[in-house]
């Protein structure tokens, strides 16, 4: 979807998956956090990078995925404290959600025959496929 609705062109995107656009905290009041103060710093294990790399990649430009994880990071990771405590967490907290069924959203869409595939569908059937395959969790 950000390689259909960006003025940038995507010049690898993903085959034929649904990627991680991000993972933001959010606010009940007011607009969602950004640029929030490190508390801790913990810099990301190298050993995760591969599973980022397929479920995360930049699909701008994949040779600069550390850049733009960095940026995700430091622009929205950081205001998930104290639930998200340190960069390393953040990510952790990003694979564990798309491997487990309850939140791949990957696979919740592939079931409900929603694929990327290019056909445009409207946003009541991808919420709805979401809610009824994340068992009407928000």
């Amino acid at each position: 979807a950000v390689c259909n609705s960006n003025p940038t062109p995507c010049n690898d995107p993903p085959d034929k998956m649904f990627t991680v656009h991000g993972l933001w905290p959010s606010s009940m009041v007011g607009p969602d956090p950004s640029n929030c103060p490190i508390r801790k710093f913990w810099k990301r294990e190298k050993l995760l990078e591969p599973q980022l790399e397929i479920i995360w990649p930049n699909v701008f430009d994949r040779t600069k995925n550390k850049v733009f994880w960095d940026k995700e990071w430091m622009k929205h990771g950081t205001c998930g404290y104290p639930t998200i405590d340190n960069e390393n967490h953040y990510f952790e907290t990003v694979i564990k959600m798309y491997i487990t069924k309850k939140q791949n959203v990957s696979e919740i869409l592939s079931k409900a025959k929603i694929e990327p595939d290019g056909k445009k569908r409207t946003l009541l059937d991808i919420e709805n496929a979401i809610r009824n395959g994340a068992d009407n969790k928000k």
